[in-house]
């Protein structure tokens, strides 16, 4: 199933500017999900970081990978209506930079699920190489 924009909006409370999906290309509830940003020279992160030398700043591309977490997790039914916050963030490496005209592609796997609190392994591509992995810990409130 493919999520586009108004479906995520309708599991996930994140709006334009800190909504960082553009699609939802594959989907476990509660188990996994793979999103798609295709990043453009719009993007207003782009103009502060760094002018002349645009990049997307790490946190966001992690901030991308947690959203798209959050859309298999509040995709289940008891967790509908609810927002998924940061509990954690472990090992998280950056082994690319992500530029303007990349098209990222967002992979979250839910590992741990414990009631309310939980632990995804996430990794973003851009192509088949590997741009930034991290261990994220959420809770649902």
């Amino acid at each position: 199933m493919v999520y586009n924009i108004n479906d995520i909006q309708s599991i996930i409370p994140h709006r334009y500017p800190m909504l960082l999906i553009d699609k939802i290309i594959e989907i476990q509830e509660g188990q996994r999900a793979v999103g798609i940003k295709n990043l453009t020279m719009n993007e207003g992160f782009f103009q502060g970081h760094f002018p002349g030398n645009p990049v997307m700043p790490g946190v966001l591309i992690i901030e991308a990978l947690a959203q798209t977490g959050a859309v298999a997790i509040l995709s289940m039914d008891k967790f509908k209506n609810k927002t998924v916050y940061f509990g954690g963030i472990k090992s998280a490496k950056f082994k690319r930079k992500v530029l303007p005209g990349d098209t990222l592609k967002l992979v979250t796997e839910i590992t741990k699920m414990k009631s309310t609190f939980g632990i995804g392994k996430a990794t973003a591509y851009v192509g088949e190489e590997v741009a930034a992995e991290a261990e994220l810990i959420f809770v649902v409130e």
